[in-house]
Formats: structure tokens, sequence, C-alpha cells
């Protein structure tokens, strides 16, 4: 049986730790049970927090481990989960375990980071040019704290060198099975998942990020074209008319432009778009011809395929995600 190895942190949230328990735990078990065949456990996990000692929760959860870090001799799968958002105060607290992780590594043991676990990997030096996800809440502030990484947070999932990462609670499940599969084959995780009534791992979570149209900056007449874009995403403005708004010549306001909000012009009329039809499609039942057409964009095909490069999902399956129940056609049961 492969090793795993599940850290618990202090103050984190717990179900980045329970779930891949669970998982590995239920991969070559749950499904045979089930069946009334022999179970062959393929994980034998093990759950340790740094000193041994049980962590707590910000909610009130305790969680008891079977030993320290320090008891631990190697690992096929080592498991970070999330601790809390204070990072500087975090890495400090934790520090004995950046030590820890980099000889795991050596040793030859994939891991992961959970969410904003993988915070550890990337301040232990083992993520410093390699790709890597996490939440895209906190995305701006990783990139910022260590830029030799590769973030990319519309993934869920992220592999590179034994080195993995997820983004979002859920994506603990994600990250879970997609190392079941890569371990054990496809035949093990599709049963492990049908067992728990999982789906098998998601790709992308641009759909389920509310990320700001632009970064903050200070450039008051990219700020004035910004409001304008916002108030008029609808209809297709010129460059030229954009840097005429601004008083500029063209190349330094589209210069400017990138500059102040990351984005080209037309890039950012795009992303104004996108999220005015998230909205609609979250809201209401709006035939998705409809929306393309309100939000700027006659040809269907073309509005299609820019909404799923932006969500990774079609307009159909965000509704479906994220609209309320009664609008995808399942209300919710009500007591008599």
């Amino acid at each position: 049986m492969l090793e795993v190895i599940v850290v618990l942190l202090d103050d984190g949230m717990s179900s980045t730790a329970i779930m891949p328990v669970e998982i590995f735990h239920s991969a070559g078990m749950l499904w045979n049970l089930l069946h009334d065949r022999p179970p062959q456990p393929a994980f034998n996990v093990r759950i340790v927090s740094l000193d041994g000692r049980p962590v707590r929760s910000p909610y009130g959860l305790g969680l008891i481990p079977q030993g320290a870090i320090a008891d631990v001799g190697g690992a096929d799968i080592v498991i970070v989960p999330t601790s809390g958002l204070d990072l500087d105060l975090r890495l400090v607290e934790n520090s004995a375990l950046l030590p820890w992780l980099q000889r795991q590594y050596r040793q030859g043991a994939y891991v992961a980071g959970v969410c904003m676990g993988a915070a550890y990997l990337a301040e232990a030096g083992l993520l410093e040019g390699r790709i890597a996800t996490t939440h895209w809440a906190v995305a701006d502030q990783f990139v910022q704290r260590w830029p030799g990484v590769s973030w990319r947070p519309e993934l869920f999932v992220t592999e590179d060198s034994r080195l993995l990462c997820s983004g979002g609670l859920y994506a603990a499940v994600d990250i879970s099975l997609y190392l079941v599969e890569k371990l054990c084959g496809h035949t093990v995780a599709l049963q492990c998942a049908k067992a728990l009534l999982l789906p098998i791992p998601r790709a992308s979570q641009s759909g389920y990020a509310m990320l700001p149209v632009s970064r903050p900056h200070d450039d008051e007449r990219i700020r004035a074209v910004e409001s304008h874009l916002q108030a008029n995403f609808r209809r297709n403005t010129s460059t030229q008319a954009l840097a005429d708004l601004a008083g500029l010549g063209a190349r330094t306001f589209v210069r400017r432009f990138k500059s102040a909000t990351g984005k080209l012009p037309a890039a950012y009329q795009q992303a104004l778009r996108i999220e005015a039809a998230k909205a609609m499609l979250e809201g209401g039942l709006k035939p998705v011809q409809s929306i393309s057409a309100d939000v700027g964009y006659d040809d269907i095909a073309f509005f299609r395929a820019l909404f799923k490069r932006a969500t990774g999902m079609t307009p159909a399956e965000y509704r479906a995600h994220f609209a309320p129940w009664a609008v995808r056609g399942q209300p919710l049961l009500e007591a008599v």
C-alpha cells in the first residue's frame, strides 16, 4: 500500500484535511464493500500535526492526530491543507513544516498543497519556477509574494514534478481523486468517486471566480475611460475613440491602459461583458441567445466560445452550476 500523510494545521478549514483522508481511505475499499467483494485498500492514511498535539479550527472543531511530523519516516503522498488567512502569522507559526516538506520531497513523495496550503510549498522553495494554483481570491497576494512561481489560478489542480496544488475547499476532492487516478488507475478512481457520490476532478475554477475586471491603479485618465466602458460595455467603441476620451494618442493610450489595468481595451470590454452575462445566467431564465445580444454579441457561437474560454464552462453549464434551484428546474422541497 501507498503511504499517505495528511498534516493538520491550526485555524484552517478542516474539510481540506478530512476529505483527502476519507477519499484515500475509501480507494479500493468502499466500492468493493458495497458490492460484497473483498476490500483491496490502496492507501494507508496517517494523520499528523507539527508536534503531535490536537489542532483547533476557527469554528470549534478539534482534530486529533495520530502523531507528529517527526514520527514520519517516508511517505508516498503528503497533503498540506489550509491554515488561517493571516498568512504572515501562519508561516511563522508553522515554520517547522518547511524543512520537513523539503525532506519528504527529496525522498520522492508527491507533495500536495490544498487551497492556501500551496503557500507552504511556495515558502519552502519547492514551487520556484514551477506551475501552481491556489484559491482565486488570494492569487494576487501569492503572485506578489512568490513571483518566481508560475501561478495558474484558473485551474483547480496543477502538477509539476510531483508538486501538486489545488484551489478552493472542494478542490481537496479534486486533488485527492487526481492522485488516486494517477497512482491506482482510472477504474479505482472512478469506483471511489461513484461510491462517495463525487464527480471526477474538475479542470477549471474560472467559472467560480469573482475576479475584478482590472487591478487597482491611480491613473485618473484611464479611470475615466474605465467608467465610460463600464457604463457602455454593450457598445463597440474604437480604440481611437477611447484614446480621444483620455486625451492621449492611440499608442500611448493603449500602453497606459494595459499598464494600469493589466488588460488591453478590447480584453477589458470582453471581461465586462462576460461578467454581465454571468450575472444574467445566475439570475433568470432568459435564453442564451438573448443574453448574448444583451451584452453586445450578435454572433451567439462567438459568445459561447468566448464565455467558455473565460469561465471553463458553456453558458448552459454555468447556469446549471450557479442559478437558483428554481431557475434550474429543481425546486427545493418544502414542508407541507
